[in-house]
């Protein structure tokens, strides 16, 4: 067992916390790829040989994907408005998540990765800013703007870029949950058109998650916010959650979440909202509990494990998790090596196909996703992100 510390004047957070001496300095740097060791090196790395390069890739623009890190560098762009639930810390206080998730965007799909923090919250700043950027890099990943402004940024974004950009707080969660789903429907015996699904948060995560979901077949889902189920009849809707009132509800169910769950399959929850256990109580038998809100879950796997025949949650420390880091590396490295225009719902069901079946033969209901060290899981979806970018017709290459 380790010393305990004792605060002086001259300790420092190195010192008490180790996550700050693991940031200290930051968790990234920059390395040539090629070696500059003498004049002749020189003269190829940078003047004059750069010049012909330059030259050929202003004749022929295509030309940046093969001689510069374009074809395989993503901007993580955030302004730092709804960080890790944290919240809106700001652009300053959000840079050790993007370092981090560069990190695994490099240690999980080998794709290099570049955290770009906006001192700027307006949805036409952001907009003019990322495409402005964007000649540098292949791909855009939107990481922790808060939604509504969320949706607005992104769909902006892809009708002015030619190159894929991906709100991983909204699709990674939602390809992710959508694989862990279809192997417990399997351990329970059902397909997912055999389901009734609640989806608990109408933010990005579960917007996309709903989306998904709709396009994988689910039998039925109800989308429930801070006012109640959403359906078609509210009036203090927002333009999203009148397109997912549309899209889901086939049972015109009104009032909150206790009507909302009773005979329920399914509970899928990306809120803060706590689920009192008399609510959980009236689900479906064998039903399914991903209760995602991280580190609190809506309803405790102890809990949940009374009436769920699978549970999961978005922690480490208990089974079934999930976790975003399963996705986002393997869609953009696929999205990447094909030179994607963008990322087609496609393309997310095949990411969350093959997650799934990464674990097809080891289900189990305290395994229906695999870990992220899982080395399996980014070759898997690699490549069948990039064939359904053929498929789709989103593919340059």
């Amino acid at each position: 067992m380790a010393a305990e510390i004792i605060p002086t004047e001259n300790t420092s957070q190195d010192d008490l916390d180790p996550a700050f001496a693991l940031h200290r300095g930051g968790k990234l740097e920059v390395r040539s790829t090629v070696p500059v060791r003498n004049k002749d090196d020189l003269s190829l790395a940078y003047t004059p040989g750069v010049a012909r390069v330059c030259t050929a890739i202003a004749e022929n623009p295509e030309l940046v994907n093969d001689y510069t890190w374009v074809a395989n560098t993503v901007a993580v762009v955030t302004d730092g408005t709804a960080v890790l639930g944290l919240g809106d810390i700001g652009p300053k206080a959000s840079l050790p998540v993007m370092e981090g998730k560069a990190l695994l965007f490099k240690q999980f799909g080998g794709v290099d990765a570049v955290p770009i923090a906006l001192d700027c919250t307006d949805v036409d700043e952001i907009v003019e800013t990322v495409v402005r950027l964007a000649p540098s890099f292949g791909g855009i990943n939107l990481e922790d703007i808060s939604a509504p402004r969320c949706f607005e940024v992104e769909r902006r974004l892809q009708e002015r870029l030619d190159i894929p950009v991906f709100h991983d707080d909204q699709h990674g969660t939602a390809i992710v949950a959508l694989a862990a789903l279809r192997n417990a429907a399997t351990v329970t015996g059902r397909e997912l058109k055999d389901l009734r699904a609640v989806i608990s948060g109408a933010g990005a995560a579960g917007v996309a998650i709903a989306k998904i979901l709709l396009e994988a077949g689910i039998g039925d889902l109800c989308v429930v916010d801070s006012r109640g189920i959403v359906h078609e009849g509210r009036e203090d809707l927002t333009s999203i959650k009148r397109l997912i009132a549309e899209l889901t509800n086939k049972a015109k169910l009104q009032g909150g979440i206790e009507v909302a769950l009773a005979g329920a399959d399914v509970f899928l929850g990306v809120s803060a909202g706590k689920v009192p256990e008399d609510v959980v109580a009236t689900m479906a038998p064998n039903a399914i509990i991903f209760a995602m809100a991280n580190p609190d879950p809506e309803i405790m796997p102890e809990v949940a494990q009374k009436y769920a025949a699978v549970v999961a949650t978005g922690r480490s420390d208990y089974p079934n998790q999930i976790n975003n880091v399963l996705a986002f590396p393997g869609v953009f490295a696929g999205a990447l090596s094909v030179r994607a225009t963008r990322v087609t719902e496609g393309m997310k069901v095949a990411a969350a196909e093959a997650l799934a079946a990464v674990v097809a033969d080891e289900l189990s209901a305290d395994k229906v996703i695999p870990s992220p060290f899982d080395e399996r899981v980014a070759p898997a979806v690699t490549l069948a992100v990039a064939e359904a970018a053929r498929r789709d017709g989103v593919a340059r290459i």
